[in-house]
């Protein structure tokens, strides 16, 4: 690889790191062409981008926007490595999961995960990524946790007038 080459790679890794707050790097080593072909085609399905970049450059390309911010990642910057940049930072760690049950492996293997600026490290983490809420299941939440209470009030002042219906039937008529 030239030196140019190199230079459009690290130009093309900083744009994507650039245009995604979430990227999870992968260990794809032991996994058959027929595996990484089927692995791309379910990221592509789930709009999940992945690429497959030497070690090297990737570091360069982290280090040339914020060397501080990706410290993190460094360390898990050896032998093959794939990365999956996506805008959900769930979506990554679910297709990872879902290929693991589906081909009854441990590949491919996770290495880091950046989500927001913050950096899991360890294939260990995977089970917690897969549980991350997205910002669209936070905003519900948020918005059902609201109207619950409006809900409950407005329940009761419907039922008021039915109650209180109820309440003069069952009441003895004195005379």
């Amino acid at each position: 690889m030239t030196k140019q080459e190199k230079n459009e790679v690290i130009d093309f890794l900083k744009e994507k790191f650039g245009q995604y707050n979430n990227f999870y790097i992968t260990d794809t080593e032991s996994l058959t062409v027929a595996q990484v072909s089927k692995l791309r085609r379910v990221c592509f399905d789930k709009k999940v981008e992945m690429r497959v970049a030497k070690n090297t450059l990737i570091r360069k390309a982290l280090e040339s926007i914020d060397a501080e911010k990706y410290a993190g990642v460094y360390d898990s910057l050896h032998k093959v490595t794939a990365l999956l940049f996506s805008e959900n930072p769930k979506d990554p760690a679910l297709i990872l999961s879902g290929f693991r049950t589906e081909s009854k492996g441990e590949k491919p293997e996770l290495k880091a995960a950046f989500i927001n600026g913050d950096v899991f490290v360890g294939d260990n983490q995977l089970k917690a990524l897969t549980k991350i809420k997205t910002k669209n299941e936070m905003i519900g939440e948020v918005i059902g946790l609201l109207q619950s209470p409006i809900q409950r009030v407005i329940g009761a002042l419907q039922n008021r007038p039915e109650a209180a219906a109820e309440v003069a039937a069952a009441a003895p008529v004195e005379g």
